[in-house]
């Protein structure tokens, strides 16, 4: 059995690969594959509108908030959203805690003037800012809320007037929030809602079309709304496993449901290595992802034992990133609590 910690591409549920497999051979029975079904056709039509409509159900959102699945991974987003929200001659604010935050910040310098608020970089991103001034003239406020490489997660949505901008590429729909009070919120797929090549954004319309440059057509929100993401041929494959994988997570009780169960893995494994000799937890306690584990073996000795155990029990994915070394073991949505109890049985036989 293969216990799977990759950060991304992960893992996703057992039954949604069986079924995007069969869709691939004959799409519901059409002797069709969904890879070679014409996007405008009534077949995959009924597949947006159903991704679309779940994902509103799920995070529970209001009319004003338009759904989008997009070309391109986040990294996109950090310059798609400054072009169509800042002008060269505003400001917008922005979280510095981590790497993919630090990308965003330079992305949007190309389109106006960026304030970073706080940064954690002084301490290798190990812990969230707090007690930060948002600008009261910022066009809006950008922030990470869960750090795939560093391991930390923001768990309160910042009080503030200005509008919310948010990636939740690695904790989209992992726990119960508020989501109507953000103005953006973007998403790679390839963590907990799907396969890699598709990008969710959620949008609330009354804060586009505000700027003053030229916009190219794709790089234009409103128009990829109004042509309901389908401006050109979209990601149809990816489009398709998020739609099952919207489905599974319905399934499980929803966004509150899975909420239960990744505290659960998270809870033990958090435990098992704080009370582990030899172990080592860099991030903060209180700032500590539920999505991406994070930790060190100093002794060289055992951690190449652990790496070996690892390798043995057939779990991948567990090396920390090129940037940070390490460990890091990813909680997805997808991945079975089981997993996690195998995980901590091989550290307490260390």
């Amino acid at each position: 059995m293969k216990h799977n910690f990759n950060a991304g591409p992960s893992i996703l549920p057992k039954e949604v690969f069986e079924e995007a497999s069969q869709g691939i051979l004959n799409f519901r029975d059409t002797g069709l594959s969904i890879l070679e079904i014409g996007h405008r056709t009534p077949l995959f039509q009924s597949v947006m509108d159903e991704a679309i409509m779940l994902t509103k159900e799920l995070m529970h959102l209001d009319r004003d908030h338009s759904v989008l699945f997009l070309h391109g991974g986040a990294t996109t987003q950090f310059f798609q959203i400054p072009m169509n929200l800042l002008n060269e001659n505003e400001t917008a604010a922005y979280l510095d805690c981590g790497v993919w935050g630090s990308k965003a910040i330079k992305e949007a310098k190309l389109f106006g003037e960026v304030k970073v608020v706080a940064s954690s970089k002084d301490r290798n991103y190990t812990y969230i800012p707090k007690g930060y001034a948002i600008p009261a003239d910022a066009k809006y406020f950008h922030y990470t809320t869960n750090n795939t490489i560093e391991g930390t997660e923001m768990f309160d949505i910042p009080e503030t007037n200005i509008p919310l901008v948010a990636d939740m590429s690695s904790d989209i729909l992992s726990h119960s929030m508020d989501f109507n009070r953000f103005a953006m919120i973007y998403a790679g797929a390839q963590k907990n809602i799907g396969a890699a090549g598709v990008n969710m954004v959620i949008v609330r319309q009354d804060i586009l079309g505000k700027v003053n440059r030229k916009l190219p057509g794709m790089m234009d929100y409103r128009q990829h709304i109004e042509a309901g993401s389908m401006l050109n041929t979209p990601p149809v494959f990816a489009i398709y496993v998020c739609l099952l994988t919207l489905r599974w997570l319905k399934k499980m009780g929803g966004v509150e449901g899975i909420e239960k169960i990744n505290r659960a893995k998270a809870d033990l494994l958090y435990k098992t290595l704080d009370e582990k000799h030899g172990f080592e937890l860099p991030v903060a306690r209180e700032d500590r992802s539920r999505m991406n584990v994070v930790f060190l073996i100093p002794d060289h000795s055992l951690e190449k034992k652990f790496l070996d155990a690892c390798q043995q029990a057939g779990m991948v994915g567990v090396k920390g990133h090129r940037s940070v070394g390490g460990f890091r073991v990813s909680l997805y949505n997808a991945l079975p609590f089981e997993s996690v109890k195998a995980l901590t049985a091989l550290i307490n036989e260390l």
